[in-house]
């Protein structure tokens, strides 16, 4: 039976409008989900329409699971979390977690003086990318720090540097390289070129790297495209690894894995990852938990944005 109680508070009126908006849920469906009558559900929307907090996006200060990002935040020592609700009827890991991204980098751009931010790639900074309005920062210049596949249609690191680029009326740079070198080239000679040294060098002068991180399942795109035909995944679990975030693989702690890729990485060393001020894992599903939870564990991310379900599941092995 539907609650009775009227809530009428911002943060119930931001979950119903996601739901309505973002997840394209009916009125009917989210009063079932939220345990309301659907003239609740469409008296929240008309008052969100009303009090101006549906435009392009939802703007809410209450985006949107308060106590998850406060437990996620306290769990694991962030700055920051921000939860986005997920349709769990149909479950898309990567649209609520992009969409919660491009709120989370208009409410940043206008506040800081960014001037260099780092990205990587994946469906979820192209969900992100779709999600944005036009702004123009033509002081802001985007930058990759991993790179590329020959295969990944839109969320390949190319596109999704140069698409951000363009929603953001910035500049870009692309790390114009393969995501990992072919078995023999000399890294340290290969990135001695001058193009590669200048990009490198922006690294040293990154405000915000907005990350991805992926598992070692048949789920992970990396694992599908990326690899270099020589490496298996049952290689790379059998040294420990759970996941890989910029191509550096990690075990269940967050620590290093030695593996037959860790010289053949193209992308921003660890060391020069931790230096960054704002460092974003934009994250969701129930095949990333693992590693996740490790590039949190290690403290190479300081914010997170996931959705509710991998919060929850986040939550349940948090240190």
């Amino acid at each position: 039976m539907a609650r009775e109680k009227v809530d009428d508070s911002d943060a119930f009126i931001t979950e119903v409008c996601w739901h309505y908006y973002v997840n394209s849920m009916t009125q009917a469906d989210i009063a079932r989900h939220l345990d309301v009558t659907r003239l609740r559900v469409n008296q929240a929307i008309q008052r969100a329409k009303a009090l101006g907090m549906v435009k392009v996006q939802i703007e809410s200060p209450f985006l949107p699971r308060i106590e998850l990002q406060e437990r996620l935040v306290a769990a694991y020592g962030l700055q920051q979390a921000m939860v986005a609700p997920a349709d769990p009827e149909h479950y898309d890991y990567n649209y609520p977690a992009g969409a919660a991204l491009a709120s989370y980098l208009l409410r940043r751009l206008e506040a800081d003086d960014w001037r260099k931010i780092g990205v990587s790639w994946g469906i979820t900074l192209q969900s992100a990318i779709t999600n944005l309005p036009r702004q123009s920062h033509p002081e802001l210049e985007v930058i990759s720090m991993f790179g590329g596949t020959v295969r990944g249609a839109t969320f390949n690191s190319f596109a999704i540097v140069s698409g951000l680029a363009e929603r953001l009326g910035a500049s870009y740079s692309i790390l114009a390289a393969p995501n990992f070198l072919s078995k023999g080239v000399d890294r340290d000679l290969f990135l001695s070129q001058e193009q590669f040294r200048e990009h490198f060098a922006k690294f040293d002068r990154l405000d915000a790297a907005i990350l991805t991180c992926s598992d070692v399942s048949p789920k992970s795109y990396l694992v599908q495209e990326g690899l270099p035909p020589e490496v298996r995944p049952e290689d790379l679990i059998a040294a420990g690894a759970v996941g890989d975030v910029v191509g550096i693989f990690l075990d269940k702690d967050g620590v290093e894995v030695p593996n037959p890729l860790s010289s053949r990485s193209v992308g921003i060393p660890l060391d020069t990852l931790l230096n960054v001020p704002t460092r974003v894992l934009v994250a969701a599903g129930p095949h990333k938990t693992e590693i996740i939870r490790a590039v949190l564990r290690r403290g190479i991310a300081n914010t997170l944005i996931t959705d509710d379900l991998t919060a929850e599941a986040l939550l349940q092995g948090a240190p």
